[in-house]
């Protein structure tokens, strides 16, 4: 197999406009000959130490310029990119590089204190590249990310030729368990992205040609704002339909959620799309429009598109009251999974919450292997066909589990579930599993109970997810105490005690909001407790409704 490869796109965008911006970020403009220049010392770099062709590189950074720099380096000398959840802590950072083999880690020196107390455990990396963010000094054990980046118009190619078959490398929480190496053929990947913005690429590189691409681009594209983390799908595969269409990514400085920056981005820059991630974004950028109309000229804005988190139907509204002359998409689809469904917004034709209709390559599918019939009320799990991931990394049993052969198609199927309206348009469910989704970050129960049963005053625990306004879902651990210790005596550790517990073995947004104590969890002789009993008694205790 071969196929389009994004290194050869990039090289030749660059070359048709050296002038136009790639990357802004704050005041830092990198034109596309830059972009391109930097990539080609980074990459050289890389190769120079000894990576191999598909060999795996971690990028440990918060937004910046040289997150895509690190991805474009990767891709021209056809190694792999590994992205790094820098919420992770010491336990989880060493896992991840050490199940992906990466063999460099890029990483910003706000991290340098815990690269150093992690690198150890990574016998496989042979480069620590150190990227200057003002935080400390660049430690002896690493290296200088500007001293590798040194621009050169000699094009950088690995010690086997680039191919759609080269592939990029996205950690996804999934269902169950540890994070898990998602496998994409970048061939599968355009055709699953870029095809929007230049039809061309639905064709076959073998059939179309790169020329015939370049010519299709008569202009740089125009500018998207990618506000959410460029470490998760929905930023880093929105960065990359935004420089495969001749454009240019965009960043924020403040690596909190800064609204004011965010709008004043959008004006001063001209954004034509903006990234963001469901209500999380959504509601206090409509708060402060709302709160502050008419401050923002929002008339270059055509698009936002949303993914990974509920993106509810009067926020959609309220947003569209502010800014008629855009369009809203609510794209349904994982790292696993692109093109599942999605659901436009316009002025006038707001979607409803949790409505999508199916992509084109999507089915409904039910647990026995038919298609649900639309209007049946039957519920399937929601799968896509066609260009889809080869698989987990070095994990073919959640591979068997994910991507499922029906009819003789192979299907990607993340375990998304939805009834089918008799219109065609699909009502999603939710994952069949217990996976917690709060501000598009994914929490698996099974992990965090696991920790909170290391306290000493904690015998068993069970935790679960709860509506919530801002995140989606917020997470609730309903615990039982060790033996001896009274509900409403003393020696019950309080929220705060629970939350530094967690925080000393998990990320930060891992831990409990609430903390609710019962008398017994009520486990089954078999082990396993029934989350939707716990659920509900979450939600009647904290005064909540579905």
């Amino acid at each position: 197999m071969t196929g389009w490869n994004f290194a050869e796109l990039w090289e030749r965008i660059a070359e048709k406009f050296p002038d136009a911006p790639a990357l802004q970020h704050g005041d830092t403009v990198r034109s596309w000959s830059s972009f391109d220049q930097r990539c080609n010392g980074l990459g050289a770099a890389l190769l120079g130490a000894g990576a191999q062709h598909q060999d795996k590189v971690a990028l440990y950074l918060f937004n910046a310029p040289e997150y895509m720099e690190g991805v474009y380096a990767c891709y021209k000398a056809s190694l792999v990119p590994v992205n790094t959840n820098y919420r992770y802590v010491d336990d989880e950072l060493a896992y991840l590089w050490d199940n992906s083999d990466a063999v460099a880690v890029i990483f910003h020196g706000s991290f340098t204190e815990t690269v150093d107390r992690v690198r150890s455990r990574c016998i496989n990396v042979r480069q620590w590249i150190w990227v200057d963010d003002g935080a400390d000094e660049c430690p002896d054990w690493a290296l200088r990310y500007e001293d590798l980046a040194e621009p050169t118009s000699v094009r950088t190619v690995g010690t086997q030729p680039r191919s759609g078959d080269d592939i990029l490398m996205i950690y996804t929480g999934g269902t169950t368990g540890m994070p898990k190496g998602v496998m994409w053929r970048q061939d599968d990947m355009i055709h699953a992205t870029c095809t929007t913005g230049l039809p061309l690429l639905n064709g076959s590189m073998e059939e179309v040609g790169y020329d015939a691409i370049l010519e299709a681009l008569v202009a740089p594209g125009a500018p998207g704002l990618v506000a959410c983390p460029l470490m998760h799908g929905t930023g880093w595969f929105t960065a990359q339909i935004y420089l495969t269409q001749a454009g240019s990514v965009v960043t924020l400085v403040d690596r909190k959620l800064n609204i004011e920056e965010l709008l004043d981005t959008v004006v001063k820059r001209k954004i034509g799309a903006l990234t963001i991630v469901g209500d999380a974004f959504a509601k206090p950028i409509l708060r402060m429009l709302d709160e502050r109309p008419g401050d923002w000229d929002l008339s270059s804005l055509a698009l936002i598109t949303s993914s990974g988190v509920m993106w509810s139907e009067p926020v959609k509204q309220g947003l569209l009251n502010h800014h008629p002359n855009m369009f809203l998409i609510d794209a349904f689809s994982s790292s696993e999974a692109i093109g599942l469904g999605q659901s436009i917004s316009a002025a006038g034709a707001e979607a409803k919450t949790a409505k999508f209709a199916l992509g084109a390559a999507s089915r409904v599918i039910t647990e026995d292997g038919r298609e649900v019939t639309p209007g049946s009320g039957e519920r399937g799990r929601v799968a896509v066909r066609g260009h889809t991931p080869l698989g987990y990394y070095k994990d073919p049993e959640k591979t068997a589990a994910t991507f499922i052969t029906v009819d003789g198609v192979r299907y990607s199927m993340p375990g998304d579930w939805a009834t089918v309206e008799a219109d065609g348009s699909i009502t999603l469910l939710g994952r069949g599993s217990v996976c917690i989704n709060t501000g598009g970050e994914k929490v698996f129960p099974e992990e965090v109970e696991e920790v909170l049963k290391l306290h000493e005053a904690i015998n068993d625990a069970v935790v679960v997810g709860v509506p919530s306004e801002r995140f989606g879902q917020t997470i609730i651990a309903v615990v039982e105490p060790v033996a001896g210790l009274d509900l409403d005596g003393d020696g019950l550790p309080d929220l705060h005690a629970v939350v530094a517990h967690c925080h000393s073995h998990l990320a930060g947004y891992k831990a409990p909001t609430s903390v609710l104590y019962v008398k017994t969890i009520g486990r089954a002789a078999n082990g396993k407790v029934d989350y939707k009993r716990h659920t509900t008694y979450a939600l009647e205790t904290l005064g909540l409704s579905e």
